[in-house]
């Protein structure tokens, strides 16, 4: 028969233990796993935990008739809280002419803007393997370097909010769609301007693995006529902490 001592002892531990569990749960929240496209990269995990944090960097090379485009990106991204993800970005381009084109007939080399990004995932189910959140991007665009101190600084801003839908199907199937208007305001031109963007992918996990394979289908809405591109793509996970991803 158990004492009175014992049974206080038992009920204080069972209770300190269902408290730990408690609070194990509390602070890591569900989460699923989906895979994240590429090029249109969310702002941080669906279903971002508190604490977690990544650096992106990024380059693009295009060719036209005329010049050689080389952009780069870099971004930071971070969830102080639950289900709250974060991001800074700046994009560079650089251009080059080619086919004898003179310098002054191609884009000016610029810092083409600088991003602020907040995504919140308000529905996460893991019996359901889906997510959705909703979020917001400001977007500063700025003028070419050659330019500076001749005119406008900024020239004009970009509002973005956004919609997530994304769903994993068994263990290795993921689709995503990422969508929202571009409101662009230019700065001396009367009103603003609104493109659309509707953007979905379809990714593979590799049995066991991190790394995916898929394609994205980005398509932009502008002045009444939709324009649409492919972009395959892969990533490999190196490890925990880094990865390579490559689309064309």
């Amino acid at each position: 028969m158990k004492t009175l001592k014992q049974i206080l002892i038992l009920g204080t531990i069972q209770f300190l233990g269902c408290f730990l569990a408690m609070s194990q749960t509390s602070s890591k929240p569900v989460k699923v796993s989906h895979a994240e496209p590429i090029f249109q990269d969310l702002v941080r995990d669906l279903g971002a935990r508190k604490g977690e944090k990544e650096f992106n960097i990024g380059a693009d090379f295009s060719n036209t008739k005329n010049y050689r485009e080389n952009g780069y990106l870099a971004e930071y991204e971070f969830a102080p809280i639950n289900r709250l993800g974060l991001e800074v970005e700046t994009d560079f381009s650089f251009f080059s002419p080619k086919n004898g084109t003179a310098k002054e007939q191609i884009p000016g080399n610029r810092l083409d803007g600088i991003r602020f990004s907040a995504q919140y995932s308000f529905f996460v189910s893991e019996k359901a393997k889906t997510s959705l959140a909703i979020g917001y991007t400001q977007v500063l665009e700025f003028n070419d370097f050659k330019n500076y101190g001749k005119g406008k600084f900024i020239t004009g801003l970009t509002y973005s909010p956004f919609f997530v839908a994304a769903k994993r199907w068994g263990s290795s199937i993921h689709t995503l769609v990422y969508t929202y208007p571009a409101i662009q305001h230019e700065f001396g031109e009367n009103g603003t301007s609104v493109d659309w963007e509707i953007n979905s992918s379809v990714m593979y996990t590799l049995p066991n693995t991190s790394h995916f394979i898929g394609v994205e289908v980005n398509k932009e809405i502008s002045h009444g006529k939709m324009a649409v591109t492919l972009r395959p793509q892969v990533k490999i996970k190196l490890d925990s902490h880094f990865a390579v991803g490559v689309v064309t």
